[in-house]
């Protein structure tokens, strides 16, 4: 194989309760990276399209390169040479697992052209390694549904231990994505270091229903567990109408909304594509009504996680 197009896909972490222990793939939006062989050994990047500008170029300082470099050392390959080609399909900041998707669609595109000597679930830590270089922190609640698909839950990170759970077919994501940025870093910031019990048992409480609800497809369950009382209060300052946003998508159907990664993207569950379309459409209204304009996507969980679009 001299040529591989593989896309990898958004996703959204936390899930309301489930701080940087849950996440899930969505359809779209996602990543695209080409990958050519080159004659001179190593990893360079001869363009990207979509960033503005606003991505490095050099091969040790981004998420999409960082992660092959990373898989070519840990099998002792120093021949090889990839010549890669980045499409930004999401912006920059958005909540939706921006580079995750790079990172994955990175480390999975070079693995399909290697013949796959490395499982996904192998793949895991060198793909956090792109999410270490984007944002500061080699968390996996992105990365790893955008690279093993479905929803996902880290059970640990020392050791790393993650495992997927079923979902209901008829669960869909509505992801509204307003035309604000919230940088990754700042929104880790302002979180607070230390809880109270009593919101540490609540939460608890709603990340144990949630899996039960999911896992049983008992979608009252579900929205009743749809609850973050620990840092969705804090976030949701640095989203204008965020309140609001969340209102009138319960209003019209979802099981409940919350906000998708740190923002500023915000996501709902609905039973049925419906309700899902309906939801999304109300909430982009209500950010049209502050001069926001928006970006709305609606999906079932995606279980397929990156795949191959062309390869010769």
């Amino acid at each position: 194989m001299n040529y591989i197009k593989a896309f990898a896909p958004a996703t959204v972490a936390n899930v309301a309760c489930g701080f940087d222990i849950f996440g899930f793939a969505v359809d779209e939006p996602g990543d695209v990276v080409e990958l050519r062989r080159r004659a001179e050994p190593g990893i360079v990047i001869s363009d990207i399209t979509g960033d503005g500008g606003r991505l490095p170029r050099d091969s040790a300082r981004n998420a999409v390169t960082v992660v092959m470099l990373r898989l070519l050392e840990h099998l002792g390959n120093t021949e090889f040479g990839g010549e890669v080609i980045l499409h930004k399909n999401m912006p920059l900041g958005s909540g939706m697992g921006s580079s995750s998707a790079s990172a994955v669609a990175g480390v999975y595109a070079l693995n399909e052209m290697l013949g796959q000597p490395l499982t996904r679930q192998q793949l895991l830590p060198f793909a956090m390694e792109g999410e270490r270089i984007a944002c500061g922190s080699a968390h996996a609640d992105n990365v790893g549904p955008a690279l093993m698909g479905g929803f996902l839950v880290v059970r640990s990170y020392q050791p790393l231990d993650v495992f997927q759970i079923p979902v209901p077919e008829e669960l869909y994501c509505t992801l509204v994505n307003p035309d604000i940025e919230v940088n990754t870093k700042d929104a880790r910031f302002i979180l607070r270091n230390e809880v109270s019990l009593k919101n540490a048992i609540s939460q608890m409480g709603n990340v144990a229903g949630l899996i039960a609800g999911l896992m049983q497809e008992d979608y009252d369950l579900i929205s009743r567990s749809m609850v973050d009382v620990i840092v969705e209060p804090i976030r949701a300052i640095l989203i204008p109408e965020f309140n609001e946003v969340k209102q009138v998508a319960i209003a019209h159907g979802a099981l409940g909304c919350s906000i998708s990664g740190a923002g500023p993207s915000m996501f709902t569950l609905s039973k049925g594509r419906e309700t899902a379309e309906q939801v999304g459409k109300a909430m982009q209204e209500t950010f049209a009504t502050a001069g926001i304009e928006s970006n709305a996507y609606v999906s079932a969980i995606n279980r397929q996680g990156p795949k191959v679009l062309e390869f010769n």
